[in-house]
């Protein structure tokens, strides 16, 4: 019986799919290829160019950080703040330690080093000890070779202390401790020196214009005297380190009776009795002070000489 033709189609039997190599991938890997084009040359709608990009929850760039206006402020407050204490703490330290001032007593050249060594070592030759004045400021130690310094006293120390461990290293006594014990000792010397002079002037209200830094650069002076000693000590044996501690001694008694009876202002009382004591006072303070320096001397290089 012959169907009719119409509305059917003929059908080849179907294929069963061969199964998947290991070669054949179920999706193309397109995160690291360029993305299609189209026929005209364009990339397809829904490609971002611009790649992914960070929303407020999600990755937090630095455009977003900065762009942010409470992370603006918060920076700008914690600046203020370290301003703050930076100027706080320059306050304070200010208050016991001026870093002007000690830039000034620092602002020497080699012509005021050279003079001033000569004039420690030999100031019987000088005359003129007045130390000069440009609007009640006093000229820095390069102008003025009368102005106290502290290079001079920091250098002499440093010396000191090398030439002490010179010394026991020829004599077989080196060790870091005896060393240390011998800077140590000479700084605690110059400290109580120095708070010595400051109670002697409060408690016998001598008005003077003499600083911390005054009193520190004066006693700081022997050490130059100190040197001299142990070095003829060394190269003179015993004879030669007591003709130079009486030579070094005098001079620089000579020194700081003559700097300090400059520096030290009497106060102008209207009683009699207190404008004839200031004077006394401040020729005792001038005395003791200048008596003292050959004690400190013998005491602290007579043990490196032997």
């Amino acid at each position: 019986m012959d169907l009719p033709q119409q509305g059917y189609r003929a059908t080849k039997p179907r294929a069963r799919a061969a199964p998947p190599t290991a070669d054949s991938v179920l999706f193309d890997d397109t995160s690291s290829a360029a993305p299609a084009m189209n026929s005209q040359g364009y990339y397809t709608p829904g490609y971002n160019m611009a790649g992914p990009q960070n929303d407020m929850q999600g990755g937090a760039g630095p455009n977003n950080m900065f762009a942010d206006p409470m992370a603006n402020a918060a920076m700008m407050y914690g600046s203020s703040l370290a301003n703050t204490g930076k100027d706080m703490v320059n306050k304070e330290i200010s208050k016991f330690m001026s870093v002007n001032k000690l830039k000034y007593f620092f602002a020497v050249d080699t012509r005021y080093v050279l003079k001033k060594l000569m004039i420690l070592m030999f100031p019987y030759t000088h005359q003129d000890w007045e130390v000069r004045y440009h609007r009640d400021t006093p000229l820095p130690p390069r102008q003025d070779v009368n102005a106290p310094d502290l290079y001079i006293p920091t250098m002499a120390f440093i010396t000191y202390i090398l030439l002490a461990g010179m010394a026991l290293g020829i004599q077989k006594r080196f060790s870091p401790e005896v060393l240390g014990l011998c800077a140590s000792t000479a700084l605690v010397w110059v400290i109580i020196e120095v708070l010595v002079m400051l109670l002697s002037l409060y408690l016998l209200t001598v008005h003077s214009d003499l600083s911390t830094f005054d009193l520190i650069a004066y006693s700081g002076y022997k050490y130059v005297g100190m040197i001299f000693t142990v070095l003829c000590g060394l190269l003179f044996g015993s004879d030669g380190y007591y003709v130079a501690l009486a030579w070094s001694s005098c001079a620089l008694m000579f020194f700081l009776v003559r700097s300090l009876k400059m520096k030290i202002i009497p106060s102008t009382d209207s009683m009699g009795t207190g404008s004839s004591a200031k004077p006394q006072f401040r020729l005792y303070i001038t005395v003791v002070i200048a008596v003292f320096q050959p004690i400190i001397i013998y005491w602290l290089t007579s043990h490196l000489v032997r």
